[in-house]
């Protein structure tokens, strides 16, 4: 007898499937996979095509009974949002997989491709790989509803300056663009001295006056109103209104300041130029180049006034010019500004040129100004001031004239003028036949300020060609390197029915 010394092999051997006779492994139900699947369904009992629906206004998805969220196309979320539709049908199954599949982005239609597994027949266990249809309905949330309707608000911002320039509002604009803060708005209405911000909730109301204390020097007060009351549940309904007063001072005003705040600011002379309002307001000193800057609680606390209208600026023109060296300083004198230069001038009026009667003046614009360059300024020796500290004055301080900005011109600017803003959607009412010439000012002046334009977005305007930064007049211009590419989404990537993808 002879025995094998190597190890013995076993071998599963195979049976007939009962139904159609081909050879398979054993398994508990005695069948194969294809005549298995032909007895069992185990996807029965969950819906092939679900319906979902998508507010187009907000762009969101409700999720059952009454939650609207934001969802991306095949993020977690959406995929999420997509099998709590299925979980009280995928309750009997496993889940093993899921898992979009591509379609259009405007074809209404979501596909998911879901993996289960359950046990059938005597213990066998079955996967299957099915794929459900999300039919994408629209529905208008309620939010949106209440924006529709234009006059449903709970809570309003009352942004006021008491000035006859809109420059602060403009430069307003701007960052409130730039932070979007304008999203959440129900409504923007845009009055004489202000601009009204209506919103769903109180806490974005709350949230917009936090912003205006951070951008603009202003004080602001709350009110409330109490709309109904449900004195079983103890809820009430209220509508807030915040008012939001910004300090009365805009760019290129003349002010008279308080011989108490000249003195706290370094001694400076109490007649000073806005050069630029901000968080702060920002003054300069045209005798000395002093700079200083005003917070909002100093101004109230402290306040002063523009001693003229932005329209009695008269133009001068510079008869002769000669810049100041060596400047001393007195005691506590605080700091002076390094972007400007002062200089002595004499200048004439442009509407007195059949006199010989010329102003002489010191002025911070020496580093502009040029024999025969006209300039716009204030005729102080002319004119009656009817202002509590500049009353108080002595006479010899108070300069005939104070220059305030050079003249370009402005057709040529406004044509070589390559870079655009933005604006809010607001509704208009009691406009001022000024505007565009007080927006022209403002677009000017963001060609000039150098430090205004860093908190605003400027975009290139492809209409107009591109040119050298600096023209024959030496006008300021805003360089390339400072603009921003307008974004319109005007074509899908796709293209059209039938077209090939677009890859640049």
């Amino acid at each position: 007898m002879e025995y094998t010394k190597g190890p013995v092999t076993s071998s599963q051997g195979n049976i007939l499937c009962c139904q159609c006779g081909i050879p398979i492994p054993p398994n508990p139900a005695n069948m194969c996979v294809a005549c298995l699947r032909t007895q069992v369904d185990i996807s029965e009992g969950i819906p092939k095509q679900v319906s979902v629906h998508f507010c187009k206004q907000c762009e969101r998805y409700l999720q059952p009974p009454g939650t609207w969220i934001h969802c991306a196309l095949e993020s977690r979320e959406l995929l999420t949002l997509c099998l709590k539709k299925l979980k009280a049908s995928l309750s009997k199954v496993r889940l093993i997989d899921a898992g979009f599949i591509w379609t259009e982005p405007h074809s209404k239609r979501l596909k998911v491709k879901l993996t289960i597994q359950k046990e059938v027949m005597n213990g066998a266990i079955l996967q299957q790989v099915f794929v459900v249809d999300y039919v994408v309905q629209s529905q208008m949330c309620e939010d949106c509803h209440r924006v529709e309707a234009k006059d449903f608000w709970k809570a309003v911002v009352q942004v006021r300056q008491k000035v006859l320039h809109k420059k602060t509002f403009y430069y307003l604009e701007q960052i409130i663009l730039k932070h979007r803060l304008h999203q959440n708005t129900l409504r923007i209405k845009e009055i004489h001295d202000g601009l009204d911000f209506y919103y769903g909730s109180k806490q974005h109301g709350q949230k917009m006056v936090e912003f205006l204390q951070c951008t603009v020097p202003c004080r602001s007060k709350a009110s409330q109103r109490l709309i109904s009351h449900d004195i079983h549940s103890n809820t009430y309904n209220y509508k807030s209104t915040f008012s939001v007063e910004i300090v009365p001072v805009c760019k290129d005003n003349l002010v008279c300041l308080s011989p108490k705040l000249a003195q706290s600011l370094g001694n400076m002379n109490q007649i000073c130029i806005c050069v630029r309002i901000t968080s702060t307001v920002h003054l300069i000193d045209p005798k000395t180049l002093q700079i200083a800057e005003v917070d909002g609680n100093t101004y109230w606390r402290n306040p002063f006034n523009s001693l003229f209208h932005p329209k009695q600026m008269e133009e001068f023109i510079v008869m002769d010019i000669d810049i100041i060296r060596d400047v001393k300083q007195g005691a506590g004198a605080g700091t002076r500004s390094n972007k400007h230069t002062l200089a002595e001038a004499w200048v004439q009026k442009t509407s007195e040129m059949n006199t010989f009667q010329q102003y002489h003046c010191r002025t911070h614009l020496g580093h502009l100004l040029n024999v025969g360059d006209l300039v716009m300024g204030f005729d102080l020796a002319n004119c009656n001031l009817n202002d509590e500290y500049i009353n108080k004055m002595n006479q010899h301080h108070i300069p005939d004239v104070v220059l305030i900005k050079k003249i370009y011109d402005r057709t040529k600017r406004q044509r070589r003028r390559n870079w655009k803003l933005k604006e809010m959607d607001r509704d208009r009412e009691g406009m001022d036949t000024d505007d565009e010439r007080q927006y022209q000012d403002f677009l000017e002046d963001l060609e000039e300020d150098e430090l205004l334009r860093k908190n605003i977005n400027i975009y290139r305007n492809a209409n107009v060609p591109v040119e050298s930064d600096t023209d024959e007049e030496g006008a300021p211009r805003i360089s390339l390197a400072e603009m921003l590419e307008d974004l319109h989404i005007s074509q899908d990537a796709t293209g059209g029915d039938g077209a090939e993808m677009l890859t640049e």
